[in-house]
């Protein structure tokens, strides 16, 4: 059986773990509930009913965040030039080649993020065995390959964030911190699950929500209400 520290443990007795709260109300009990000695990411986790070994039921994506993720992105662009001159221009923190394809190989792991442009991703596809495990990996679908590199750039410093359903079934991401405001809050939370709601499966049946959590780095999760979330025209 886990355990749980003091301060875990006190969190937890402050609110009723049993009930499914409206998600505006989870936000706060998040919030006041984030008392570690650092600011907590504020995280969102859905149960989706789909079966990830199904090509055709992979849910995978993107979405930009209104209010960014409060962290900051670390980005580098593998590029020639001029791309790579372009890519820091953009705000990006490292950008070349061959110099960098050396220092992932020999365990360089200060980056958060891995853009490409199409032209050397024959290169970069042999440190697969590298950065498909760490998920630096660029891909087409997630915007991380592209000659735009400094649209790309922009995208993820403004809070862009990907997502991929695990082999359980499981959806997860920060969404921003703990210090933000409630309404930074929802609005970024909004904009994630609107975007999972869109990358539905046509061939997922039943239902496809099966659960949402919120929670903090350190903190124990609250259960939310889907329906607390206003459904949008498409």
């Amino acid at each position: 059986m886990k355990k749980f520290g003091k301060r875990y443990t006190a969190v937890a007795g402050t609110y009723d773990r049993n009930k499914i709260f409206v998600y505006t109300d989870a936000i706060n009990i998040v919030k006041k509930n984030a008392t570690a000695k650092f600011d907590e990411s504020f995280e969102v986790a859905m149960k989706l009913g789909v079966d990830p070994r199904k090509a055709d039921q992979m849910v995978r994506g993107t979405v930009s965040l209104p209010h960014g993720t409060g962290k900051k992105v670390r980005v580098l662009v593998l590029a020639k030039s001029p791309k790579d001159k372009e890519a820091l221009d953009a705000g990006a923190d490292y950008a070349g080649m061959e110099e960098y394809l050396e220092k992932i190989k020999a365990g360089w792991a200060d980056i958060d993020v891995i853009i490409a442009t199409p032209d050397v991703m024959g290169e970069v596809g042999k440190l697969g065995r590298i950065l498909g495990p760490r998920g630096l990996m660029p891909n087409p679908k997630s915007g991380t390959v592209t000659f735009d590199v400094g649209k790309a750039v922009n995208e993820v410093k403004a809070g862009k964030i990907e997502y991929r359903v695990d082999k359980t079934g499981n959806v997860h991401a920060a969404v921003g911190k703990c210090s933000f405001a409630p309404e930074q809050l929802a609005e970024n939370i909004n904009s994630f699950y609107y975007s999972i709601i869109r990358s539905k499966p046509t061939s997922a049946k039943g239902r496809y929500v099966k659960s949402i959590f919120f929670a903090s780095t350190m903190g124990p999760s609250v259960a939310i209400s889907e329906q607390s979330f206003v459904v949008k025209e498409s």
